[in-house]
């Protein structure tokens, strides 16, 4: 799972009656924190969720600033709900023709995630994921093929990364439990762990459909990519019920698709890691998701050292190389894998492979405050 999100995509006060504003105004003015989550379900979250999307902070900001070309029941119409599911506050926004439309494409949108949930979460034991962790060392488990495709595309980020997304990792994670005991595990606590985190072992059947935990201790939490998949399949379900734009907001996870009336994109900003409040650059969004892993919400800091949540899969430590990582993507599933997965490797490698990737940019900040933004996006930014 996130740090914050910020997003504001109100049909309330005066952006509702035409008003006008600047992207600068409008990122600082009309956003609204939506408090992010760790594993799916969890309501304070894991430590091995990043929280971090402010939305990274991303923020999209002023998505009805429209300069006075938006009003409420005027075709088309933009209606945005929220609900709680995945253990945070879900914000779904629809651009359609008629309201009862808009409605219809968001309510599709809840009933998918809260489905997805129910198969994914490893807090409702039920699911098939708690299934699946429940019989580790024993036995393969059947499963629906949402849940073997989410895995798959898992270890997939996880070879991408070369381990540094990891959703074996949870054992790891809640030893070092940085936001109740903030105690740091011995060395010898971390070394018992290791065997339990190695993701490579974790066995798929695709004509089976089923998924093998080798040994005994094991689990898997797709917490760290689950929001970002989740917003992908809302998405879906939401154009064949009727919508032409919108935004699915699942704490720091945000997928957008179409337009807004009068708009380029979503506005979103990039916050500043270790000045709250601060946004480093505003950008738009179209037809993407943005996913950010941070360093800056969930710590605890001794002697000096800040431990925060996001653990390098081979050290079993705190990761050192950057403050945060922001990821733009076609699909949320891969922006929300890779921000974790970078933020481990570093900027140098993390860089190296974003500008391999085809429809991924990405914004890395360094363990020194510098940022490094790759090529496709240095045209789109725009800074304060």
């Amino acid at each position: 799972m996130k740090l914050r999100t910020i997003i504001n995509i109100s049909l309330e006060g005066p952006l509702s009656r035409g008003a006008c504003l600047s992207h600068s105004e409008a990122v600082r003015s009309i956003c609204t924190c939506l408090s992010g989550t760790g594993s799916l379900g969890r309501k304070d979250g894991g430590m091995n969720r990043k929280w971090g999307v402010f939305v990274a902070g991303l923020c999209t900001v002023g998505v009805l600033v429209g300069c006075g070309s938006i009003r409420v029941g005027e075709p088309p119409v933009v209606v945005k709900r929220t609900q709680m599911h995945m253990g945070t506050l879900v914000a779904i926004t629809a651009v359609a023709p008629t309201k009862e439309e808009a409605h219809v494409s968001i309510e599709a949108g809840f009933h998918e995630i809260k489905r997805l949930e129910q198969l994914l979460s490893t807090w409702i034991s039920a699911s098939e994921l708690s299934q699946v962790n429940a019989a580790a060392g024993q036995r393969p488990v059947a499963v629906s093929r949402e849940t073997l495709d989410l895995v798959s595309r898992s270890l997939e980020m996880a070879r991408l990364t070369d381990g540094g997304f990891n959703i074996a990792v949870g054992p790891a994670v809640e030893a070092w439990s940085v936001t109740e005991r903030q105690r740091r595990p011995s060395s010898v606590e971390l070394d018992r762990l290791r065997p339990l985190v190695d993701w490579s072992v974790i066995q798929l059947n695709w004509t089976a459909n089923t998924i093998f935990l080798p040994q005994p201790g094991m689990r898997i939490d797709v917490g760290g990519i689950g929001k970002g998949y989740a917003a992908d399949r809302a998405v879906g379900v939401m154009k064949g019920a009727g919508a032409r734009g919108g935004v699915v907001a699942l704490s720091g996870d945000i997928k957008t698709f179409g337009d807004l009336p009068g708009m380029k994109g979503f506005p979103v900003g990039i916050r500043h890691p270790r000045q709250e409040g601060t946004l480093i650059a505003t950008m738009d969004l179209k037809n993407e998701a943005v996913s950010t892993a941070g360093d800056y919400e969930r710590y605890f800091e001794q002697d000096g050292i800040r431990y925060h949540h996001i653990l390098d899969p081979k050290t079993l430590e705190p990761a050192r190389k950057c403050q945060s990582v922001t990821v733009i993507a076609a699909e949320g599933t891969v922006a929300d894998g890779l921000d974790t997965g970078i933020f481990v490797l570093g900027p140098e490698k993390g860089m190296a492979l974003v500008e391999q990737l085809p429809n991924v940019e990405a914004v890395i900040i360094d363990d020194q405050g510098r940022i490094t933004v790759s090529s496709g996006l240095r045209s789109r930014l725009r800074y304060p």
